[in-house]
């Protein structure tokens, strides 16, 4: 328990104002919650979310010492009242998340305080109790993977170390098979096959240019496609990427003259607005483990796939299509 003293700057605020001010960590949804149940309360007695304190007023807040450290990167789960994830798949040792878009999976992406997927799986665990910040000497659950703020899909997050460990080996050895879903704009010829070439990044717009021959800075990069189903001069696309650059598939396609839809960067803003696309049509949808070395304490996942069970612009532009058949198929 702590107790605040209220002094003349802070007097004729209200309680729920006060307590954003002196514990911002506390989502305001939570400190409702905490005044209703008398975890907050005025001079030992009840209080409002609405009353008015006064110089000399007595807060005790009986309330986690978390809340009370200064907002750093490392605590902005705690001003996550309510995670909002779709799992996919969770164990003891990782969780499976389907992103949506718009979320940033990291703070460095732009996103506010509080607001990105990581914040959001952090919160989850702490509020199951399965991760205690306080008794982790080090280790803090991480992300192993990451996919662009505007697209969705699934990120691995693993619960351990040694979870981390593993899995992000097996991500550097490439024993994951990572299948996205793709619309483009026209058919494109043929309906299965290969892109191959060099990606170039231009870092003053934050844009990748696809070259023939290699150049300097230029690094190899190599899709595979095939055609699901095409319609309204559209065509729905799942892509294995062999390599994984920033933008790859984004650029390669637009190279090739079939551009996502609702790409802003790589794609048409006229038809983007004809089809009412705001963002890239990309989903992370397809999930396989295959170890071809030892897991450790991960190796029960070898041979499991997961997929995601929806994606909304296969819904919208191609609602004839089954994606349960697309998971039938097996890559090799």
């Amino acid at each position: 328990m702590k107790e605040l003293t209220i002094g003349q700057n802070d007097a004729g605020q209200r309680l729920d104002r006060f307590l954003a001010k002196a514990v911002p960590l506390l989502p305001a949804s939570l400190a409702q919650k905490y005044i209703r149940l008398k975890r907050i309360k005025r001079n030992g007695q009840r209080a409002q979310r609405d009353t008015r304190l006064e110089v000399g007023d007595k807060l005790q807040l009986y309330i986690n010492d978390e809340f009370f450290d200064t907002p750093r990167e490392d605590n902005a789960y705690l001003t996550v009242a309510a995670p909002k994830l779709n799992i996919v798949y969770e164990d003891e040792h990782i969780l499976l998340v389907d992103k949506r878009p718009g979320l940033a999976v990291h703070p460095h992406d732009g996103a506010e305080y509080g607001r990105t997927l990581i914040d959001q799986i952090q919160a989850y665990l702490y509020q199951k109790h399965e991760w205690r910040p306080r008794e982790e000497h080090a280790f803090t659950p991480a992300l192993c993977n990451r996919i662009d703020r505007n697209t969705g899909g699934i990120v691995i997050a693993a619960k351990t170390a040694e979870a981390l460990r593993v899995m992000n080996q097996k991500i550097r050895d490439r024993e994951l098979v990572k299948l996205y879903l793709c619309a483009i704009v026209g058919q494109i010829q043929p309906p299965d096959g290969t892109l191959k070439g060099y990606l170039w990044k231009d870092e003053a717009k934050k844009q990748v240019f696809v070259k023939s021959r290699p150049v300097p800075g230029a690094r190899t990069a190599v899709t595979k496609y095939r055609t699901l189903t095409s319609g309204r001069g559209l065509s729905l696309l799942e892509c294995d990427l062999i390599t994984g650059r920033t933008h790859q598939i984004r650029a390669q396609l637009a190279a090739a003259g079939h551009p996502l839809l609702g790409d802003g960067k790589y794609g048409s803003e006229k038809l983007n607005r004809r089809y009412g696309m705001r963002r890239q049509a990309l989903w992370s949808w397809s999930l396989e483990f295959r170890f071809t070395t030892p897991a450790g304490e991960l190796e029960y996942l070898n041979g499991q796939r997961f997929q995601v069970s929806a994606v909304d612009f296969a819904a919208e532009y191609f609602p004839d299509y089954p994606l349960a058949q697309a998971a039938d198929y097996t890559w090799n």
